[in-house]
């Protein structure tokens, strides 16, 4: 048995959860935010079979996609004026992060 943390951007969060019922795998849904923009998240905790593990990371690979966004870095007013930027970059958000874990016990009661 492992346990699988899953942290997707909130864009995707509905559709992988929708993918997840299809599949039959019980998922429980936290809201969570953090990353580089500070952006909201969903972490799904998933306590699945060793046998399907594969399988819950290929839905969640399949439906967790990476998008460019565009930010406005924060300015540093100690810094001199040349350097500092008010204007937006290009960066890369979304996908997933995942962590598979070995589960020595688990209940449902």
């Amino acid at each position: 048995m492992k346990l699988v943390i899953a942290i997707v951007q909130d864009k995707d969060a509905n559709r992988l959860r929708s993918e997840f019922v299809k599949a039959d795998i019980g998922v429980t849904r936290l809201s969570t935010t953090g990353g580089f923009l500070k952006s909201g998240n969903t972490t799904y905790m998933i306590g699945i079979e060793d046998k399907r593990v594969q399988e819950v990371l290929d839905l969640i690979h399949e439906t967790s996609r990476t998008r460019q966004q565009f930010m406005t870095p924060p300015v540093n007013i100690d810094a001199q004026m040349e350097s500092t930027s008010g204007y937006p970059v290009e960066v890369q958000v979304g996908g997933a992060t995942v962590f598979v874990l070995p589960i020595e016990q688990f209940h449902q009661f």
